[in-house]
């Protein structure tokens, strides 16, 4: 069995990562740190755990050694840097952002911070099977994603490979549930301010945009992206309205759709012509690591909306992370990743 340990494990996203490893059948889990709640058990952070396990959570600064390693990317002073865990495991996934971006001066100007070391950035693979599976199969280093940036790639990625160009920048609005703001508590997360939100908080120039550019191979200025928050704990919502050179038909859409994700075994297409659940909604992919992606184009056929939702605890971070890990260790890609989600929640 492969031992695997998990950096940063109080969180959502942490607690995520124990729970999908703990019924995963090919891993062992190690040590769960945590530095705010080291010596105490995990079932303190995370109370649907109780009666699977009976770890504690460890000391950052304690990390054994293991055969793979997930940082929940919490970001946290007390957990090791990148080169500190690749010290400790031959394999290394980071669920943060600190290497999503390959080139070190555009991830100073999309973060605000500096990046990891160069040689760790170009050799870090983007870790989205959908686009990167045969990269990951060799890598020993893998990113994590952004939870809207996954979304919107999924559902451009059949434009991509079509070439179907673009007349004007790609217009995208990410819906995102409180979950996404992470655990630690913060005034836009305070009940009073949360609830029944539909709050605008980044209007233009999020920071995924540029995320989403290099996984297309498309000019980030080509894309403009806004964030809204809104009143859901588990989700992303992301629409995109395209407007096309050329007129394209909806068989055609089809066809783009179908020849991207046949063979995709967390991807589905949702685009029904009538019916109450006719496109994708985060809301049946709760604990999941499925993504739903759906279109829809206007009488001129140069006016696309794509549509794509996801759970972002689930596709968006923790889900994908074992996806990625188990592209990496050459287990069945959907191993330890079986829920199927709830009806009604």
């Amino acid at each position: 069995m492969t031992r695997v340990s998990v950096v940063g494990g109080a969180g959502y996203v942490g607690g995520e990562l124990v729970r999908l490893l703990l019924g995963h059948p090919g891993v062992d889990l190690g040590q769960v740190t945590s530095s705010s709640h080291r010596g105490r058990p995990l079932v303190s952070a995370h109370p649907n755990l109780r009666g699977f396990t009976e770890l504690r959570f460890a000391d950052p600064a304690q990390l054994e050694p293991c055969d793979a390693v997930i940082s929940a990317g919490a970001g946290s002073a007390a957990d090791p840097s990148v080169a500190q865990l690749r010290g400790l495991a031959p394999l290394v996934v980071d669920c943060g952002p600190r290497l999503r971006l390959r080139d070190s001066a555009v991830f100073r100007r999309w973060y605000r911070a500096d990046p990891e070391p160069e040689g760790l950035l170009a050799e870090a693979v983007y870790g989205l099977p959908e686009i990167n599976r045969t990269e990951l199969r060799h890598a020993t280093l893998a990113s994590g994603v952004g939870c809207s940036a996954a979304a919107t790639i999924l559902a451009l990625l059949p434009l991509a490979r079509t070439g179907w160009a673009l007349a004007t920048p790609a217009f995208i609005e990410a819906r995102f549930g409180s979950s996404a703001a992470g655990s630690r508590p913060g005034p836009g997360g305070h009940h009073p301010e949360r609830s029944g939100a539909v709050r605008i908080f980044a209007p233009e120039g999020h920071r995924h945009q540029a995320e989403v550019g290099q996984a297309l191979g498309w000019d980030p200025g080509m894309l403009s992206y806004s964030g809204v928050a809104v009143e859901m704990v588990r989700g992303i919502s992301v629409s995109v309205r395209c407007f096309l050179q050329q007129a394209v038909t909806e068989g055609e859409l089809w066809d783009a759709f179908r020849a991207t994700y046949q063979a995709e075994p967390f991807v589905r297409i949702v685009a029904q012509r009538a019916g109450l659940h006719r496109y994708p909604d985060p809301r049946w992919l709760a604990g999941t690591n499925l993504c739903d992606v759906g279109f829809a184009v206007d009488p001129s056929g140069k006016r696309l909306t794509l549509m794509a939702a996801l759970d972002n605890l689930g596709k968006g971070a923790a889900g994908n992370a074992i996806q990625t890990l188990n592209c990496m260790l050459g287990l069945e890609e959907g191993a330890g990743l079986g829920f199927m989600g709830l009806h009604p929640l």
